[in-house]
Parts: C-alpha cells; sequence; structure tokens
C-alpha cells in the first residue's frame, strides 16, 4: 500500500472545496440557534461513514446499473464545475430545502456528505489510490468536526468578507480540477 502525498493533499483540496463546511457556517449557525446544541463527534462519524462506504460500494453501484467511473467521472467534472461557478460568481444554481432539525440527518447528510461529496468522491477514485482518498476524507473529517465545534468563534473571526474570499478561493482551485478531471476521463469514454 503505497501512500503519495501530492494524491491526498489534491484529493483532501477537492473534498475541502466540495463539502464547503466554511461557507455552511451561518447554515450551522443558524441550526445550531433553533435546536440548541449539535452533535459534532456524532454529525462528524456518520459523515466519514457514508463517504468511505461510498468509495468502496459505490462503483458496485454504478456497475449494477450498467455506468462505468469514467463516465460518472466527466458527469462528475460538471456537478464540481458549476458548483465552483455558483462559489466563484456568488450564485445559486441549485439548493436543497434547508435543514428543519439539526440532527445527523441535515448536518452529516446531505450538507457535509452531500450529492456533489459522493460524486466528487467516485470522481477521485477514477484517478487517485483509494488508500489515499480514505486519508483525505478522514483529514476532512477532522477539519469538518472542529468547524463544528467552534462554528461560532470561526463566524466572529472570519467575519462575512473573510468566508467570501475563501470561498472564492477554493471556488477557483475546484474549476481547475473539474477541467483536469473532465479532460483526464473523457478520452476514456471514446
Amino acid at each position: 500500500m503505497q501512500f503519495n502525498f501530492k494524491e491526498i493533499a489534491t484529493a483532501s483540496m477537492v473534498l475541502f472545496a466540495v463539502i464547503d463546511i466554511l461557507g455552511s457556517i451561518p447554515i450551522i449557525i443558524g441550526l445550531r440557534e433553533k435546536v440548541g446544541h449539535i452533535q459534532s463527534e456524532k454529525a462528524s462519524i456518520v459523515a466519514a461513514g457514508i463517504m468511505i462506504a461510498f468509495l468502496f460500494i459505490g462503483e458496485e453501484i454504478l456497475n449494477l446499473i450498467g455506468i462505468d467511473v469514467n463516465a460518472f467521472a466527466v458527469a462528475g467534472a460538471f456537478v464540481i464545475f458549476f458548483m465552483a461557478l455558483e462559489m466563484i460568481l456568488g450564485i445559486t444554481l441549485y439548493k436543497d430545502d434547508k435543514p428543519e432539525t439539526a440532527s445527523i440527518v441535515p448536518i452529516a447528510f446531505p450538507l457535509i456528505a452531500g450529492a456533489g461529496t459522493m460524486t466528487s468522491i467516485l470522481s477521485l477514485r477514477a484517478e487517485y489510490a483509494v488508500q489515499n482518498i480514505v486519508v483525505a476524507i478522514i483529514v476532512n473529517i477532522i477539519f469538518v468536526y472542529l468547524v463544528l465545534l467552534s462554528s461560532k468563534k470561526l463566524k466572529t473571526i472570519l467575519g462575512k468578507s473573510g468566508l467570501g474570499i475563501i470561498r472564492k478561493v477554493f471556488g477557483v482551485i475546484l474549476l481547475a480540477i473539474a477541467v483536469k478531471l473532465f479532460a483526464t476521463n473523457i478520452n476514456e469514454l471514446f
């Protein structure tokens, strides 16, 4: 089993940008105000479980319905591309309904381990070694846990403009990754 730091770093950045936990701070704070307490550990562990499970059985699910990983990676590149555009331009192309409660369901899924995250994980699987993606997921879950734990402090420290800058920077990185993902996998389809 060979760990590759470059793959871990790239996969971590892709997942960090897609999960966009910093951009979700306002939603998390809103949930915290409505319900009082968010179980940071539980939400993080459940999200990690969902992502790692999808990493291993997601491909089998695709094979069951007759889609190969390269086709899914190209589709994923489009999803990541549009998410990046949302982050850079500050527009909303698609948004789930606002969650009503702060249980595992709205935070762990779909806020952390949502459709974009699942698409990204399978897209990364087409290009990177599984163990590197698992490490990237764990790195991100640790970060998500820390953000959930200290969301009030972070909002005060970063402010609205700080959060906006972070979103735009990761949007550009995500856009470049989407283009690379598309270019790498499109040839495999023909």
